[in-house]
Protein backbone atom coordinates (compact mmCIF):
# COMPACT_ATOMS: atom_id res chain seq x y z
CA UNK A 1 0.00 0.00 0.00
CA UNK A 2 1.51 3.69 -1.11
CA UNK A 3 -0.18 6.76 0.05
CA UNK A 4 -0.31 9.90 -0.57
CA UNK A 5 -1.05 12.88 2.11
CA UNK A 6 -1.73 16.36 0.77
CA UNK A 7 -3.73 19.74 1.76
CA UNK A 8 -6.96 20.71 -0.60
CA UNK A 9 -5.67 23.41 -2.65
CA UNK A 10 -8.17 25.66 -4.87
CA UNK A 11 -8.14 23.93 -8.60
CA UNK A 12 -4.40 22.38 -7.62
CA UNK A 13 -1.30 22.30 -10.51
CA UNK A 14 -0.13 19.26 -12.00
CA UNK A 15 2.21 17.85 -10.02
CA UNK A 16 -0.37 17.70 -6.82
CA UNK A 17 -2.26 15.12 -9.62
CA UNK A 18 0.79 13.22 -10.60
CA UNK A 19 1.17 12.42 -7.04
CA UNK A 20 -2.28 11.04 -6.51
CA UNK A 21 -1.80 8.70 -9.91
CA UNK A 22 0.85 7.48 -8.52
CA UNK A 23 -0.56 6.02 -5.29
CA UNK A 24 -3.08 3.60 -4.11
CA UNK A 25 -4.74 5.73 -1.76
CA UNK A 26 -4.62 9.26 -1.80
CA UNK A 27 -5.47 11.47 1.76
CA UNK A 28 -6.36 15.17 2.05
CA UNK A 29 -5.08 16.34 4.65
CA UNK A 30 -8.12 18.92 5.76
CA UNK A 31 -8.32 19.34 9.57
CA UNK A 32 -5.44 21.38 10.07
CA UNK A 33 -4.49 25.21 10.45
CA UNK A 34 -5.23 27.33 7.38
CA UNK A 35 -2.42 29.08 5.75
CA UNK A 36 -2.48 32.75 4.62
CA UNK A 37 -0.73 33.35 1.09
CA UNK A 38 -0.68 30.07 0.26
CA UNK A 39 -1.97 27.28 -2.52
CA UNK A 40 -5.40 26.51 0.06
CA UNK A 41 -7.47 29.78 -1.89
CA UNK A 42 -5.68 30.50 -5.25
CA UNK A 43 -4.11 28.99 -8.35
CA UNK A 44 -2.61 30.55 -11.55
CA UNK A 45 -4.26 29.99 -14.76
CA UNK A 46 -2.90 31.46 -18.34
CA UNK A 47 -3.19 34.40 -20.00
CA UNK A 48 -2.49 36.00 -23.36
CA UNK A 49 0.52 37.90 -21.37
CA UNK A 50 1.44 35.40 -18.83
CA UNK A 51 -0.23 34.21 -15.96
CA UNK A 52 -2.72 35.52 -13.51
CA UNK A 53 -4.19 34.67 -9.83
CA UNK A 54 -7.54 33.48 -9.25
CA UNK A 55 -8.36 33.81 -5.30
CA UNK A 56 -11.08 32.76 -3.37
CA UNK A 57 -11.68 35.47 -0.57
CA UNK A 58 -11.92 34.07 2.59
CA UNK A 59 -12.41 35.59 6.49
CA UNK A 60 -9.46 36.00 8.27
CA UNK A 61 -9.70 39.09 10.54
CA UNK A 62 -8.94 37.86 13.96
CA UNK A 63 -9.21 34.29 13.00
CA UNK A 64 -5.21 33.61 12.76
CA UNK A 65 -5.36 29.88 14.57
CA UNK A 66 -8.54 29.00 12.36
CA UNK A 67 -8.26 25.33 10.99
CA UNK A 68 -9.16 24.91 7.14
CA UNK A 69 -12.54 23.12 8.12
CA UNK A 70 -13.54 26.36 9.73
CA UNK A 71 -12.24 28.89 7.26
CA UNK A 72 -15.59 30.49 5.17
CA UNK A 73 -15.54 32.64 1.91
CA UNK A 74 -15.79 35.83 1.88
CA UNK A 75 -18.92 35.84 -0.32
CA UNK A 76 -19.71 39.90 0.09
CA UNK A 77 -17.13 39.11 -2.64
CA UNK A 78 -18.39 38.12 -6.49
CA UNK A 79 -15.26 36.14 -6.89
CA UNK A 80 -17.53 33.35 -8.40
CA UNK A 81 -18.36 35.86 -11.44
CA UNK A 82 -14.75 36.80 -11.82
CA UNK A 83 -13.11 33.42 -11.87
CA UNK A 84 -15.84 32.05 -14.59
CA UNK A 85 -15.00 35.44 -16.62
CA UNK A 86 -10.85 35.03 -15.77
CA UNK A 87 -11.74 31.29 -17.06
CA UNK A 88 -13.42 31.97 -20.00
CA UNK A 89 -11.27 34.91 -21.22
CA UNK A 90 -8.12 32.31 -21.43
CA UNK A 91 -9.69 29.35 -22.51
CA UNK A 92 -12.39 29.99 -24.87
CA UNK A 93 -10.12 29.51 -27.73
CA UNK A 94 -8.44 26.21 -26.40
CA UNK A 95 -9.68 22.87 -28.23
CA UNK A 96 -11.16 21.08 -25.19
CA UNK A 97 -12.62 24.47 -24.07
CA UNK A 98 -16.69 23.44 -24.60
CA UNK A 99 -16.41 19.97 -23.37
CA UNK A 100 -14.98 21.27 -19.82
CA UNK A 101 -15.89 25.14 -19.16
CA UNK A 102 -20.15 23.97 -18.59
CA UNK A 103 -18.44 22.32 -15.08
CA UNK A 104 -17.53 25.79 -14.18
CA UNK A 105 -20.56 27.56 -15.45
CA UNK A 106 -22.44 24.82 -12.26
CA UNK A 107 -19.87 25.79 -10.01
CA UNK A 108 -19.76 28.97 -10.14
CA UNK A 109 -23.36 29.13 -9.95
CA UNK A 110 -23.43 27.28 -6.58
CA UNK A 111 -22.94 29.57 -3.42
CA UNK A 112 -20.08 28.39 -1.08
CA UNK A 113 -19.81 28.57 2.17
CA UNK A 114 -16.47 26.54 3.31
CA UNK A 115 -13.15 27.00 1.39
CA UNK A 116 -12.55 23.16 2.10
CA UNK A 117 -16.16 22.10 0.58
CA UNK A 118 -15.32 24.07 -2.31
CA UNK A 119 -11.63 22.74 -2.75
CA UNK A 120 -12.43 18.71 -2.31
CA UNK A 121 -15.50 19.18 -4.93
CA UNK A 122 -13.10 20.84 -7.51
CA UNK A 123 -10.54 18.23 -6.72
CA UNK A 124 -12.91 15.13 -6.65
CA UNK A 125 -13.79 17.22 -10.36
CA UNK A 126 -10.38 17.48 -11.84
CA UNK A 127 -9.36 13.87 -10.63
CA UNK A 128 -12.51 12.46 -12.79
CA UNK A 129 -12.18 14.28 -16.10
CA UNK A 130 -8.10 13.16 -15.65
CA UNK A 131 -9.07 9.90 -15.45
CA UNK A 132 -7.31 8.54 -12.49
CA UNK A 133 -8.69 6.03 -10.43
CA UNK A 134 -7.16 6.47 -6.54
CA UNK A 135 -9.35 6.51 -4.34
CA UNK A 136 -9.70 10.28 -2.20
CA UNK A 137 -10.05 10.04 2.24
CA UNK A 138 -10.30 12.98 4.06
CA UNK A 139 -8.33 13.25 6.85
CA UNK A 140 -11.19 14.60 9.57
CA UNK A 141 -12.81 11.14 8.79
CA UNK A 142 -10.00 8.97 9.48
CA UNK A 143 -9.40 9.57 13.51
CA UNK A 144 -5.79 9.16 13.22
CA UNK A 145 -4.68 11.44 15.53
CA UNK A 146 -1.14 12.87 15.93
CA UNK A 147 0.33 16.38 15.34
CA UNK A 148 3.14 17.28 12.50
CA UNK A 149 5.01 14.81 11.70
CA UNK A 150 3.47 12.44 13.76
CA UNK A 151 -0.07 13.44 12.35
CA UNK A 152 1.95 11.64 9.14
CA UNK A 153 2.95 8.80 10.72
CA UNK A 154 -0.30 8.38 12.52
CA UNK A 155 -2.61 8.28 9.01
CA UNK A 156 0.25 5.84 7.52
CA UNK A 157 -0.62 3.50 10.27
CA UNK A 158 -4.15 3.71 10.55
CA UNK A 159 -4.15 3.04 6.48
CA UNK A 160 -1.70 0.09 6.95
CA UNK A 161 0.89 2.08 4.38
CA UNK A 162 4.23 0.27 3.23
CA UNK A 163 5.28 3.04 1.09
CA UNK A 164 4.45 7.24 1.74
CA UNK A 165 5.31 8.96 -1.47
CA UNK A 166 5.69 12.58 -0.31
CA UNK A 167 7.55 15.95 -1.31
CA UNK A 168 10.73 16.24 -1.55
CA UNK A 169 10.74 19.80 1.67
CA UNK A 170 9.55 16.89 3.86
CA UNK A 171 13.09 15.95 4.28
CA UNK A 172 12.98 18.52 6.40
CA UNK A 173 10.74 17.62 8.88
CA UNK A 174 10.15 13.85 8.56
CA UNK A 175 11.78 11.19 9.64
CA UNK A 176 13.14 8.23 7.91
CA UNK A 177 14.59 6.05 10.66
CA UNK A 178 11.23 6.47 12.64
CA UNK A 179 8.92 5.69 9.79
CA UNK A 180 11.10 2.72 9.02
CA UNK A 181 10.55 1.85 12.61
CA UNK A 182 6.69 1.48 12.02
CA UNK A 183 7.40 -0.75 8.69
CA UNK A 184 6.92 2.67 6.63
CA UNK A 185 9.10 3.58 3.30
CA UNK A 186 9.53 7.30 2.26
CA UNK A 187 9.45 7.90 -0.84
CA UNK A 188 10.19 11.74 -2.40
CA UNK A 189 8.10 13.42 -5.20
CA UNK A 190 10.41 15.32 -7.01
CA UNK A 191 8.28 16.43 -9.86
CA UNK A 192 9.52 18.05 -13.00
CA UNK A 193 7.33 19.88 -14.83
CA UNK A 194 6.65 19.16 -18.27
CA UNK A 195 6.17 21.11 -21.27
CA UNK A 196 2.80 21.01 -23.42
CA UNK A 197 0.96 23.16 -25.88
CA UNK A 198 -0.68 26.12 -24.15
CA UNK A 199 -3.52 28.54 -26.07
CA UNK A 200 -0.69 31.36 -26.09
CA UNK A 201 2.33 31.45 -27.51
CA UNK A 202 5.57 30.83 -24.94
CA UNK A 203 4.80 28.21 -22.66
CA UNK A 204 4.33 29.10 -18.66
CA UNK A 205 5.03 26.07 -15.50
CA UNK A 206 3.21 25.40 -12.24
CA UNK A 207 -0.52 27.02 -13.72
CA UNK A 208 -3.76 24.94 -12.65
CA UNK A 209 -4.03 21.30 -14.23
CA UNK A 210 -6.96 23.15 -15.95
CA UNK A 211 -4.52 24.81 -17.79
CA UNK A 212 -3.62 21.13 -19.19
CA UNK A 213 -7.58 19.92 -19.72
CA UNK A 214 -8.54 22.98 -21.87
CA UNK A 215 -5.45 22.38 -24.24
CA UNK A 216 -5.38 18.67 -24.13
CA UNK A 217 -8.41 16.83 -23.05
CA UNK A 218 -8.30 13.20 -22.78
CA UNK A 219 -4.26 13.13 -23.14
CA UNK A 220 -3.73 15.14 -20.36
CA UNK A 221 -2.75 12.23 -18.03
CA UNK A 222 0.06 11.11 -20.05
CA UNK A 223 0.94 14.21 -20.29
CA UNK A 224 0.74 14.97 -16.91
CA UNK A 225 2.54 11.51 -15.77
CA UNK A 226 5.88 12.50 -17.73
CA UNK A 227 7.22 14.57 -15.42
Amino acid sequence: MRIAILQPSYLPWLGFFDQMAKVDTFVLLDDIQYTRRDWRNRNRIRIKDGWAWITVPVIQKDRFEQSLLETEIDNSVNWRAKHLRAIQHGYSRAPYFKEYFPYFESLYCREWDLLVDLCCETIRYLKEALKIKTPILRSSELGAGGTKGGRILAICQKLEAGHYLTGDKARDYLSEEEFLSRKTILEYHNYVHPEYRQSFPGFVPYLSVVDLLFNHGEDSLGILMKG
